[in-house]
């Protein structure tokens, strides 16, 4: 099991969260904190400014895989391979990956929360404002935002993939955003390797760790 996070995509050129240079690091629309900016109250109380910062923010539509991502699909064409990620940028689908479990959603699709109709990243970006479904109801990002739940189904998969496997690379994450940290706590291997740029709460647990670039 690979359980990937931000890191896995700066190569990309999208953004981490949290590090100096990362989104968190600049204020949202109208001084409102980045959190807030991708909240689900933001999302119905200033709702254009919630699609504003989305389309200023988080368009990763031409973003393409590193070579992180490429080679996690190669490894999943010849071994019994799952893929945890906290991403939200669709990269490991678009590298190949088939067995791919998205704690935290998808960009790449959105969804009318009035009659769950779905529509593409393209539809969102290309409107000129608050984007609608033709019954109405907004359509949605389908990612957890801050006050959502993360999805169960996704989370029992998640959890089934990691207590069963041999061997856990977490690649790419600060396994400091609760609950999808925390699933790294079902793991009971003795094979877990942790790659990434700075320490992490976990690298006591780990069996092998490396504080260095993924590309690397």
């Amino acid at each position: 099991v690979f359980f990937t996070g931000a890191g896995i995509s700066t190569g990309s050129g999208i953004p981490d969260f949290r590090s100096a240079d990362g989104l968190y690091s600049a204020p949202g629309i109208g001084g409102r904190s980045p959190e807030y900016m991708l909240s689900n109250t933001c999302l119905y109380a200033h709702e254009e400014a919630f699609f504003q910062y989305l389309r200023d923010k988080m368009d990763f539509r031409g973003a393409k895989p590193t070579i992180a991502h490429q080679r996690i699909c190669e490894l999943q064409q010849a071994r019994d391979v799952s893929v945890i990620t906290q991403n939200i940028d669709g990269l490991h689908q678009k590298a190949g990956s088939k067995a791919v479990y998205e704690l935290h959603g998808s960009v790449l699709r959105n969804y009318c929360v009035k009659c769950g109709k779905f529509y593409s990243a393209e539809f969102v970006k290309n409107h000129p404002d608050v984007p609608r479904c033709e019954c109405g109801g907004i359509v949605k990002p389908d990612v957890v935002l801050y006050e959502e739940s993360l999805d169960g189904n996704t989370i029992e998969g998640a959890v089934r993939a990691i207590q069963s496997a041999d061997l856990l690379i977490i690649a790419g994450t600060s396994l400091t955003v609760y609950p999808a940290a925390g699933l790294v706590n079902y793991y009971r291997g003795n094979r877990m390797v942790l790659i990434n740029r700075d320490a992490t709460p976990y690298d006591n647990q780990a069996d092998l760790v490396f504080h260095q670039s993924l590309g690397e």
